[in-house]
């Protein structure tokens, strides 16, 4: 049974590299799973099951970490940096960026500004 599990585990940590290394990119279950040479749904089930989130809710949590890095270092505009981490609309972004971090992409670069200033 352990190694089932170790075989799950090494599945998820190469997802998740893969997905480190493409998340600009529009997901695709197919195209992901082809290069993991693993069937989707065992791939959707076995990430799932090792890590607690699905392969999207990653994917999204990626882009979100990109963009919070934009957000406090660069005086891009909030869409500019949305479509630099592969969203399609601002409004899109704004609504994954709220629904993972808890506060809208403006909210995150105003917090940020202001604990760096009271540094």
């Amino acid at each position: 049974m352990k190694e089932k599990e170790t075989r799950g585990e090494v599945l998820s940590e190469d997802a998740r590299a893969y997905i480190d290394l493409h998340s600009a990119e529009k997901f695709s279950l197919d195209k992901m799973a082809r290069e993991l040479y693993v069937n989707g749904s065992y791939l959707l089930r076995t990430f799932k099951r090792c890590t607690g989130m699905t392969l999207l809710e990653y994917h999204h949590l990626c882009r979100c970490r990109k963009a919070k890095e934009l957000l406090a270092e660069t005086d891009m505009s909030v869409s500019g940096i949305g479509d630099q981490v592969g969203f399609v609309s601002s409004s899109h972004f704004s609504h994954i960026f709220q629904k993972t971090e808890g506060c809208s992409p403006s909210e995150y670069r105003k917090q940020h500004r202001a604990e760096k200033q009271g540094e």
